[in-house]
């Protein structure tokens, strides 16, 4: 399974300004890291997303957001946003905040 390397380019700049983000093949795509914890991805043309638990129920309501179930499984917390989602660039940029404020959120491994 490949990756969209132009939306994994455009995840990189919203968070270059970010101290200690580590890029980590995963899922089949590629995943950003944050203190070892996934904050968000790209998985094909989708980007991933991880949201929490507390949050997620909410977000799923969002358009073109859906349950993260690569393995026919929902996992929790993790969505996927599909490329009407996260076209324009501030709507790109809210869903990579958000990732990266709930993995910031959790203790580094």
């Amino acid at each position: 399974m490949a990756y969209d390397e132009a939306l994994a380019e455009r995840v990189r700049g919203k968070l270059s300004q970010r101290k200690g983000i580590v890029e980590k093949k995963m899922f089949g795509g590629l995943a950003f890291m944050v203190q070892g914890n996934m904050a968000c991805g790209v998985v094909e043309d989708d980007l991933m997303v991880r949201v929490g638990p507390d949050q997620y129920d909410d977000l799923l309501a969002e358009a073109h957001a859906r349950p993260m179930d690569f393995t026919g499984k929902p996992m929790k917390g993790m969505i996927y946003v599909g490329p009407k989602g996260h076209r324009d660039d501030r709507s790109l940029a809210l869903w990579v905040q958000r990732g990266f404020d709930f993995a910031s959120s959790l203790p580094a491994k």
